[in-house]
């Protein structure tokens, strides 16, 4: 069976350490431990970690080590971010959101997770990425919160 990649933006490291998210998070983490997903990250979360805490730089170290597949933000990466705006999906000031989707998009990532419920894990805003994801030629983007991705609290069946 094929190894789902699974592209995080930042908000699922920070999740880690939130007590309304770290549940799901750490299952998340537990997953990629385990070998059950592959974790895919970008320069793009790397930039955004640079200000986080010392503890959520550790995450993605870890992440690092357990042989994350690191993703380019490409020129077809920034292409399809900027294809965003001009759509009116998000505005500047909320491009790494966007570029976060793209960097995905062009990566084939078979998932992207996020706790982002304002600019990323939204039912409109999902419709509007893919609508451009497909007018550009790639394939549409799974996009969750980590509670839908990890296996984690699932009973056996």
């Amino acid at each position: 069976m094929k190894l789902q990649r699974v592209y995080l933006d930042t908000s699922v490291l920070g999740g880690c350490f939130d007590p309304e998210f770290a549940e799901w998070s750490n299952g998340l983490m537990q997953d990629f431990r385990s070998g059950l997903l592959m974790p895919l990250l970008s320069q793009v979360t790397a930039t955004e970690l640079q200000d986080a805490p010392e503890k959520v730089q550790v995450v993605y170290a870890e992440l690092l080590l357990l042989g994350a597949e690191i993703v380019e933000a490409t020129e077809s990466a920034l292409e399809l971010a900027d294809a965003y705006q001009e759509h009116g999906i998000l505005t500047t000031k909320f491009y790494d959101d966007g570029l976060h989707i793209a960097v995905a998009t062009v990566g084939a990532a078979d998932v992207l997770v996020s706790w982002n419920f304002r600019h990323i894990v939204h039912f409109d805003k999902i419709r509007m990425f893919n609508a451009v994801n497909l007018e550009y030629g790639y394939k549409p983007l799974q996009i969750f919160s980590p509670r839908e991705v990890t296996s984690y609290g699932r009973a056996e069946n």
